[in-house]
Formats: structure tokens, sequence, C-alpha cells
């Protein structure tokens, strides 16, 4: 895509898929580019999904794009969520998404690195249907409450994780759904991560955290007191200039779709406010208004 107007990179942010019709109509005109049409562990039963993905794009027009569908639940576990990712892997080009993403599901009573054979079971053939269908697979790496020893929904969140998985179904097609915050959750540093990983990110949440260092210093991790709280950009410690930055050095083209109801400041009535501030705020790391430069 070409940068000019800053088409390699979007800015949008996240809409629920079973009530797009309703929801997009109202977000429309805040200046979100494009939007992540989202699922929580399947996908609406009895649903025309052609009507359904012909109306979204009758409401969207030239104003925006669909970036990617999701599809949140446990594919290692559940079997309608591995149907689901399928579906939305076969529909996505309807919406003129090649994106999907979501969790790679998880065992909770068996280590990460006890449950290759089961994420190569599941993923291997999802991959394969993801390559036949021109769509890539990002994993959100959100640990749901999880550990390495007990897994919570999700083994895809730590990079030692990723390493393991990426070696079990090795294809172009299995990236990650990258963020800053689900690393700092981790007391990782995010942004040597990007460099690192960036060939395998398909897919941005906008979303980023802030970290307490005077409770970190005061009383650890280990006493019960919150040391980190999940942000919308422009209200976290990443500065987005340089993720945007190390995305465009990279020559990566995608879209950054901002998570929102997670903010301990701006939700409920302020929900909104947060994401357009923070939609805003995006565009100008991405460089402001282009401007053409001089024949």
């Amino acid at each position: 895509m070409s940068r000019v107007n800053h088409q390699d990179i979007r800015i949008g942010t996240l809409a629920p898929y079973d009530k797009a019709l309703t929801y997009l109509p109202q977000v429309l005109d805040h200046g979100f580019e494009c939007y992540e049409l989202t699922n929580w562990q399947r996908m609406p039963e009895g649903l025309d999904i052609a009507e359904h993905a012909k109306g979204v794009l009758g409401i969207l027009g030239d104003k925006a794009t669909i970036s990617s569908l999701g599809v949140y639940g446990n594919p290692l576990r559940d079997d309608f969520t591995r149907e689901a990712f399928a579906t939305a892997i076969k529909s996505a080009k309807l919406y003129g998404a090649s994106v999907v993403c979501g969790f790679a599901g998880a065992i909770e009573d068996k280590k990460v690195d006890e449950q290759m054979e089961e994420f190569r079971t599941v993923w291997a053939p999802l991959t394969k249907l993801a390559e036949d269908n021109g769509v890539r697979i990002g994993f959100e790496n959100c640990d749901m409450g999880g550990s390495w020893e007990k897994p919570s929904w999700n083994i895809a969140h730590s990079p030692v994780a990723w390493e393991m998985m990426f070696n079990e179904v090795n294809s172009d097609a299995l990236g990650l759904e990258w963020e800053p915050c689900h690393q700092m959750v981790s007391l990782i540093d995010p942004l040597p991560q990007l460099r690192k990983w960036v060939s395998k990110i398909v897919h941005v949440h906008g979303k980023d955290a802030t970290i307490a260092r005077d409770v970190l210093a005061e009383k650890g991790i280990r006493s019960g007191a919150r040391y980190v709280h999940h942000r919308t950009p422009g209200f976290g410690d990443t500065n987005w200039t340089d993720v945007i930055s190390i995305l465009r050095q990279a020559k990566w083209e995608g879209a950054i779709d901002i998570e929102g109801w997670h903010d301990p400041v701006y939700s409920d009535d302020l929900e909104m406010t947060g994401q357009v501030f923070s939609c805003n705020y995006l565009k100008q790391c991405r460089g402001g208004a282009f401007v053409a430069n001089p024949v």
C-alpha cells in the first residue's frame, strides 16, 4: 500500500461483529479508518454472512475498511471455537479483510511447552485453510490470567512460546496480533521485542499500559497490589511514535485497531471520548496530516 495519505498503516478500533450493523453507524464519523469485527468464542449462529458483509460494507462506504475478523475463544479445547475460526477464515474476503485474529487456545492442566502436539493438531489444518484463502492468522498474546505452568485460554503469551509454536507450524500465514500492553504486564520492554518480531506481526491492537513503578519498588509483584494498568494509547507509558517508526522501518503494512474497554480512567461515560482521543493521538504519531513533497 502507498504511504500517501497513510494508506500503509491505518488507525481504527474494534467493533462487535454481531452488533456491527447498528454499532458502526454510531462511530463512523469519529475518524476511525478501519475496524476489527470481534466475536467472543463463536460467530453468531444462523447469520447470513454474505448479507451481513454486504450490509457492513454498505455502511462503511469509502470512509473506512474492515481490517480483520476476530474470534476470541479456546480452540485447543472447544470444537465450536475451531469451527468459528474456520468460518472467519473462509468469510474474511467477503469483508475485504485478509487477517483473522484470536487466542491460540490452552489446555489448562498442562504446561505451555507440553501442548505443542495439540497446538499442531489444531492449527496445522487451520493454517492450511488460511493459506488456501489468502488469509493470515494473528495470535493475540494476552495471558488471560494464566501462567506457563497453568495457562488459561491462550498459550501464545510468551516469546518462548512463540518460538515453539512457529517451529511447530511453520507458515507465513501464521503470526501475531501484537500490542505493547501484554508485554508490559510481563515487565517486558515492548520496543526491542517489536524490532525482533515485526516480520511475524499481522495486526496490531492499540492497547497500552501504565506500570506503577512506585508499587513495584515498594511491594513487588506478589503483594496483590495492582502494579500495571491497561490503558488506551495516549494515556499509557508507550511512545507510539516509536512503535510506528519501527513498523515503518520494517516496511510493515496493516492496521492498528484500538482495543478499548480496559482503561481505568477513560471508561464508562468516557469510553468513546478516550477512544477518539487515542485515534487522533495515533494519527499524530503516524506523522499527522499527509503532506506531498515538492515536485
